[in-house]
């Protein structure tokens, strides 16, 4: 019997649908039903005849495509009433032939909450968690213990504790969208379990040890990362968003130039970099995309259409011989987009259309007028990682600070390419429509004084400013220590700056009542307000925040909380600031400062937009390893009260 191995996962969201994510272990129809709306009340039934018990309405439908021996759909479930949440069930039917399998009911899991689809409210508040890094491993002691009462403690994970909380509280209270900011995975560092499988599979004396290496063990990664039961129902009713950041696929990921050229000379790299890409593809991004764009994305339509028996596409060619023939396979074709990507950051030279995805139209998925390139997808326009969701009148700008870069060996560096930095600014116009715009980067803009000078002062010293010989030592210090913030790529800083000095001064159109700029990745949490009075022409007067929440679950040491103590100090960033100018950064006229943490316990932040008012609200979790249990921190108005 079908059965399902992951999902269901709740993804984008509109006003009248919601886009559901699962995987299955073989290959079959995916149903999602909603209660009947129908008089009489009659139970809607299947394309086989049969009914789907007393569920009533098929809101939504899809077959499952393969990718190396793995099915996954994605179902729009649509006809939902704006701002109405509605309990939903997962039905797979199998597709064998010679005839269809009756529908099987295989979700909500027995014993768990409902799970409930939540279309958008078009005038509602918004509610918003949001955070990153969260390392998976069993939820209990040792693993839930901090590092320092036990060497295996990884913290009370805050997503599951949220999860625990939400089923005694009004639905009308929870969440409407959760935002994981960066390694939602680790790669580089793996559970017990996954562990265990991955010396049952092959020999981890040699690289990359019990590391992730290849596509296959990218899915045990996912799948048990978002199989636990908690977690699980956690995903299948909030609408999730995802970018990810460098533990995804490797720490210090696109860190620079020199980072790429050392990786590539290890054996194992492709199969880890091209895995990650197509598991990101697949586990993260498809989700994130309305329906619109993936129906416009030309790499989606050929990885489904080639991995759905029976489908009419480009997954029939010419033969060598010149007669029809098969075409590459879903996995082909999902492998050869993958080194695509990749390979963007080194194109310095390059049309940055080339990986951007960038598209006049809306706000949508890559270029289809493009040409194909051998594996049948259009080689122009692989990708736009970074999407844009719009949640009533809160706007949503998600950057991906990560695969966009450019780190190419004449010296350029991006934290985003030119197109898709052309796109991010297109979508921050509007006409009246947006009262909040947040802009989602997984690694924050603002840090405090001292480490922006260091990763500003590194930047230039890495690119030659004082010789090889610094430079040298300058790169070695940039990887040792993660030097890879917005600071760490000043053109890149100095865009953002602008953007948000335009925004805030009503120029892209008028000016949002807040403002913020929502990142994790640094393993600590804080909160800082931007003074852009100084930046340009126009009156910035609109709150500029960053807000920065992580881990959900992987505290760091006590070493980083002296470090960072250090870092906030006046004098600390006196000194840093000269020397910074000694080393060629240029004075800027954008101030800031940390006006609230840092907090370094496993956490969330989940900001509240109704109106023209926005509140950011940061809890903990429980410091013993007690399952459930957040504790607010910081409750704090980012907008006057009227």
């Amino acid at each position: 019997m079908t059965r399902l191995v992951l999902g269901p996962i709740q993804r984008h969201p509109d006003v009248s649908r919601v886009t559901v994510w699962v995987e299955t272990d073989l290959a079959c129809e995916v149903v999602i039903a909603v209660p009947s709306r129908t008089v009489d009340g009659g139970a809607t039934v299947d394309g086989s005849g049969s009914a789907l018990g007393s569920v009533g309405r098929i809101a939504g439908r899809a077959r499952t495509f393969e990718v190396a021996g793995h099915h996954y759909a994605v179902v729009v479930a649509g006809g939902l009433v704006p701002g109405e949440p509605v309990a939903y069930e997962v039905w797979l039917m199998g597709t064998a032939e010679p005839a269809p399998t009756s529908p099987v009911r295989v979700w909500p899991a027995p014993g768990a909450p409902p799970s409930l689809l939540r279309p958008v409210g078009e005038d509602q508040p918004v509610r918003m968690v949001f955070g990153s890094c969260r390392v998976t491993a069993p939820q209990e002691r040792p693993y839930t213990l901090n590092a320092d009462d036990d060497r295996q403690g990884l913290g009370t994970d805050a997503l599951h504790a949220l999860a625990l909380d939400l089923p005694g509280r009004d639905p009308s209270t929870w969440p409407g969208a959760l935002l994981l900011l960066g390694d939602q995975v680790y790669a580089d560092h793996v559970s017990p379990r996954t562990a265990e499988r991955i010396r049952a599979r092959r020999d981890v004396t040699a690289s990359p040890g019990e590391e992730i290496a290849d596509f296959e063990e990218y899915t045990w990664l996912y799948q048990e990362a978002w199989s636990q039961p908690e977690i699980r129902w956690l995903l299948s009713t909030v609408p999730t968003a995802m970018i990810f950041d460098d533990h995804d696929v490797r720490d210090d990921w696109n860190i620079s130039a020199a980072w790429r050229v050392q990786i590539r000379t290890e054996p194992w790299w492709d199969a880890r970099i091209t895995g990650g890409i197509m598991a990101y593809w697949l586990y993260q991004h498809l989700g994130n995309l309305s329906p619109q764009e993936r129906d416009r994305d030309p790499v989606h339509r050929a990885v489904v259409a080639a991995g759905t028996p029976g489908a009419s596409s480009s997954s029939s060619s010419d033969g060598p011989d010149g007669t029809d023939g098969p075409g590459p396979s879903a996995e082909d074709l999902l492998r050869a987009f993958a080194r695509r990507v990749d390979a963007g950051a080194d194109r310095a030279g390059a049309d940055p259309d080339v990986r951007s995805g960038a598209s006049a139209s809306e706000h949508g998925g890559a270029d289809l007028d493009g040409p194909a390139g051998a594996d049948g997808v259009a080689d122009e326009r692989a990708v736009r990682w970074s999407f844009r969701w719009d949640l009533g009148r809160t706007r949503l700008v998600v950057i991906d600070s990560r695969a966009a870069r450019v780190v190419a060996a004449d010296g350029t560096r991006a934290m985003v390419d030119a197109a898709e930095w052309a796109w991010v600014r297109d979508q921050t116009d509007h006409t009246g429509e947006v009262d909040h715009l947040l802009l989602g980067t997984s690694v924050p803009y603002l840090l405090s004084p001292l480490i922006h000078n260091v990763e500003a002062a590194n930047e230039q010293v890495a690119a030659g400013r004082w010789g090889r010989r610094a430079a040298a030592a300058a790169e070695r210090l940039r990887q040792a220590l993660d030097l890879e913030h917005w600071a760490a790529f000043g053109a890149s800083f100095d865009a953002m700056t602008d953007l948000l000095r335009a925004v805030s001064a009503g120029e892209r159109g008028p000016a949002p009542a807040s403002v913020v700029v929502l990142s994790g990745d640094v393993h600590h949490a804080y909160l800082a307000r931007a003074d852009l009075s100084r930046v340009g022409p126009g009156n910035p007067g609109v709150p500029v925040w960053q807000a920065v929440c992580s881990p959900f679950r992987n505290p760091l040491g006590p070493w980083v909380r002296r470090v960072d103590a250090l870092s906030r100090r006046a004098p600390a960033a006196a000194v840093s600031g000269a020397l910074a100018r000694l080393a060629g950064v240029p004075r800027r006229a954008i101030r800031w400062r940390v006006t609230d943490g840092p907090w370094f316990d496993s956490q969330l932040a989940m900001l509240e937009l109704a109106g023209r008012t926005a509140r950011l609200t940061l809890s903990k979790t429980e410091p013993d390893g007690t399952p459930g249990g957040l504790t607010p921190v910081l409750v704090t108005d980012l907008t006057p009260r009227p």
